[in-house]
């Protein structure tokens, strides 16, 4: 490993004016779970890392202002920890379920999970389909992304060098709704997602899709949710919105599985997880949670 300067900056401004300095020299440090391993490999070799935990503001968990605020340094476990995400953000919280193992979350952060932009990140579907904003801050400002036009390929996204992502802010929704996010692997416990789907159901019959694993970059479905609107979802209708929700993914082969098999495998989730989706808006689905595949 390369040696390289250290610090822990106790505001979002002296951090952002040390980034601002190094720029792309530099790599900021919360979890560590993937910056480590690159490290300990020599997959990156900055001359500064900068250490974010020490700042108070990036620990906000909360509802205010119709959002909830999920700071920059917000692990995964706090928030399945959370009867505020349980109740009112269940999609949040199932996907975070499924991330790593126990150890993992207790370190990776959900903004981590996005700014990492791998297309199997298993937080991006949920945030995608509760319209998420992602607020950026440098030195010139803040401002805030739509999560939509976060992610620009794999490992890539909207961040200059220089940019530090604050928060992540979920709008509340005031309607009935219920969703669902159903992620397949090879293999119970610890596993990349071969592909993954979340869907959410909305009283007013609008209805929202997000994948991951099964694009260059989790992707949200509109296609299909144009199709699905204003309807009631029954089986024959489900049948006829898998090839138009299939038409926003383009799958690749790998180790985990072939193009194919993601397809077909695809299509199933999907219907699994609106099914799901559209019951626990009704009250009698499987509970958040429940394994569907």
């Amino acid at each position: 490993m390369k040696n390289f300067d250290y610090a822990k900056p106790t505001s979002l401004s002296e951090a952002a004016s040390l980034y601002a300095e190094y720029k792309d020299k530099a790599r900021l440090l919360l979890g560590g779970t993937d910056l480590i391993v690159m490290l300990n490999d020599g997959v990156i070799t900055p001359d500064m890392v900068i250490d974010l935990k020490g700042i108070d503001e990036l620990k906000r968990l909360e509802v205010k202002d119709g959002f909830l605020h999920i700071g920059a340094a917000v692990t995964f476990n706090e928030l399945i920890d959370s009867e505020l995400v349980k109740k009112d953000f269940p999609v949040i919280w199932e996907s975070a379920r499924t991330v790593a193992s126990t150890g993992v979350r207790n370190r990776a952060t959900l903004v981590g999970n996005i700014c990492s932009a791998v297309p199997s990140a298993d937080s991006a579907p949920s945030l995608l389909i509760r319209e998420a904003l992602v607020t950026v801050v440098n030195t010139e400002g803040e401002k805030d992304v739509p999560i939509v036009e976060f992610f620009k390929g794999p490992r890539k996204t909207v961040l200059k060098p220089g940019d530090i992502v604050k928060e992540l802010k979920v709008p509340v929704i005031s309607q009935r709704f219920g969703g669902s996010y159903v992620k397949l692997g090879r293999y119970d416990g610890e596993d990349l997602a071969q592909t993954g789907v979340a869907t959410l159901a909305l009283e007013d019959k609008t209805y929202r899709v997000a994948f991951c694993a099964v694009a260059p970059t989790p992707v949200r479905a509109t296609e299909v949710e144009e199709f699905l609107k204003g309807k009631d979802i029954t089986d024959e209708v489900i049948e006829e919105a898998i090839p138009i929700a299939l038409k926003a993914i383009s799958p690749i082969s790998d180790v985990r599985a072939s193009k194919e098999y993601r397809l077909h495998a695809s299509g199933v989730i999907f219907k699994r997880s609106l099914k799901a989706a559209v019951s626990r808006m009704n009250g009698n689905g499987p509970a958040y949670g429940t394994r569907l595949v």
